[in-house]
């Protein structure tokens, strides 16, 4: 007799990426600079990971509230930092901010493999 397969709990995920591997890629950006020495793209990253994680106040770009988003939200995000990177006259950020927010969330999102 097989076990089945039983998937994750919701809480264990963020977005597709399992929160633990979520919260060691955030330690591991923000450990790789003093926050103050920072650049603008770590800086990003760091931003989109901490509101994926439930941790920011409102999403970086749409100013979304609620705590922790879920995927839906998460790529609504996404589609909002491809706006601004597309358009420099309404982006309000530096590129490479939003470029390190779009590819955190994305990551987050599944949108591709490659961490940030």
């Amino acid at each position: 007799m097989s076990t089945p397969e039983r998937e994750p709990f919701d809480d264990e995920r963020v977005g597709t990426r399992y929160r633990a591997e979520v919260e060691a890629a955030y330690r591991k950006v923000a450990a790789a600079a003093a926050p103050d020495a920072q650049p603008q793209l770590s800086r990003g990253v760091l931003s989109g990971y901490e509101w994926a994680l439930g941790r920011a106040a409102a999403a970086p770009v749409t100013g979304i509230t609620g705590g922790a988003p879920d995927l839906g939200l998460l790529t609504a995000e996404v589609d909002a930092v491809t706006v601004q990177l597309e358009d420099a006259v309404q982006r309000g950020v530096p590129d490479d901010y939003a470029r390190g927010m779009y590819d955190a969330l994305s990551w987050i999102c599944g949108q591709n493999d490659q961490r940030p």
